[in-house]
């Protein structure tokens, strides 16, 4: 019990004279505690910020539905070199999807698509606002972008084959130009062209700040008269019947895509081929590069801050001989010394590490404003860091505090 009680006094007074020793040299502290708080702030803050995107990439890069892939000229997200590789092949065009459609055996949907942006959309005085996006397609679009007709109906074969303009409209078109009327056989323009409404789609919400229902969809081959151009290269998606054979449907489409575009035996696709699994893995490639960049440069932080930690530990041990002879003289043990100065380093570096998680997490949710989506605070990591900075503290605070411990009291007190 008497031990018991003489540890935690012997804590309780060395935490008391740390404190007052990073109160004494507030420079020399600051500069050590601002070391540890950018490391590990760096990795707190990065964690924070992929993690708050995390939470919400599920929803934001699930663009198709269920066993479901797209063909097209360029790759869905590209970083990196080779642009003139993609500019340099054949477009995905309308006899293709019309060829594939055709002759594959397998899929339950063959769809094809293209976007546009920059097109006004008018009814009468109103316009929509935001840069609404017009989708053409045909009767699989809305199922391609996991929506359902929510009022009217869809576009239909009859609509592709004609030319019909007809359209049908997001929640967000509706909400700002048809705010207290029913859209359905109303006329719309879009730069300047009539187009009746035939049909409304079910809100799917926002996925990274923006909102998923501020679009437009009409028939593909009216996009083609009116609005395409010479560089228009087309979307072509595919859904398999069942997860069991994906992989068949999608084995039979490349052959035919292959055949349809005369690619040669042996030579790789001119066209590539999206999924959302292959989105969640590029996006993975992406965070993973940033989460090991952002640990390099919390290692080298914390390093640097952890040699600085010595330093100023050394320098406390060589200005406080004197004291440290009073203290031995007056009856404290080597533990004793060793454990005040090594309590002094440890308060140094969880004051510098708890300032970098604080900071960490403030400035990682900073995405979750921008992107309007839910807060996160990664516990895991914050518990990893201030037992980093703890390891930091006792690591880097062992050689001044066996330094201060081995003193000899005879000679620390004639210290001048």
């Amino acid at each position: 019990m008497k031990k018991h009680s003489h540890l935690k006094n012997t804590l309780s007074e060395s935490l008391k004279m740390a404190f007052n020793s990073i109160r004494t040299n507030k420079l020399r502290s600051s500069l050590t505690l601002l070391g540890i708080a950018i490391g590990v702030f760096s990795v707190v803050g990065v964690m924070t910020a992929i993690r708050t995107l995390e939470s919400s990439i599920q929803s934001g890069l699930n663009v198709f539905g269920s066993n479901t892939f797209a063909f097209q000229k360029y790759p869905a997200i590209h970083m990196g070199g080779h642009g003139r590789k993609y500019h340099n092949r054949k477009h995905i065009t309308l006899s293709h999807y019309k060829d594939l459609k055709r002759l594959a055996k397998l899929p339950v949907l063959v769809s094809v698509g293209d976007d546009l942006y920059g097109k006004p959309v008018k009814y009468k005085d109103k316009q929509a606002k935001n840069n609404p996006v017009i989708l053409a397609g045909d009767e699989g679009t809305a199922r391609v972008y996991n929506t359902y007709i929510e009022d009217g109906r869809n576009i239909t074969k009859d609509d592709v084959h004609f030319n019909k303009r007809v359209a049908v409209l997001g929640g967000d078109i509706i909400d700002q130009i048809f705010p207290f009327e029913d859209p359905l056989n109303k006329t719309i323009s879009i730069d300047g062209i009539d187009f009746k409404v035939v049909g409304s789609t079910e809100r799917k919400g926002t996925a990274f700040g923006e909102s998923q229902d501020n679009y437009v969809v009409i028939p593909i081959s009216v996009h083609l008269q009116y609005f395409s151009h010479q560089w228009t290269s087309l979307a072509v998606t595919v859904e398999a019947p069942s997860a069991e054979l994906y992989d068949k449907t999608l084995d039979e489409t490349v052959g035919i895509m292959r055949m349809l575009r005369h690619v040669p035996p042996g030579e790789d696709n001119d066209f590539e081929t999206v999924s959302n699994e292959e989105l969640l893995d590029t996006f993975g490639s992406f965070t993973g590069g940033v989460k090991i960049f952002s640990l390099v440069i919390s290692v080298i932080a914390l390093l640097v801050a952890g040699i600085g930690i010595m330093n100023i530990m050394l320098v406390s041990v060589s200005e406080r001989i004197k004291e440290i002879g009073i203290r031995k003289a007056i009856g404290a043990s080597r533990k004793d010394i060793l454990t005040q100065f090594l309590s002094e380093s440890v308060f140094l570096c969880q004051t510098g590490g708890i300032t970098g998680i604080v900071l960490g997490i403030a400035g990682g949710n900073i995405v979750s404003i921008i992107f309007k989506i839910p807060a996160v605070i990664p516990i895991d990591w914050a518990i990893i860091g201030l037992i980093v900075c703890s390891a930091i503290g006792i690591g880097f605070g062992s050689y001044p505090a066996w330094k201060a411990a081995t003193l000899d009291p005879v000679d620390s007190l004639r210290h001048e």
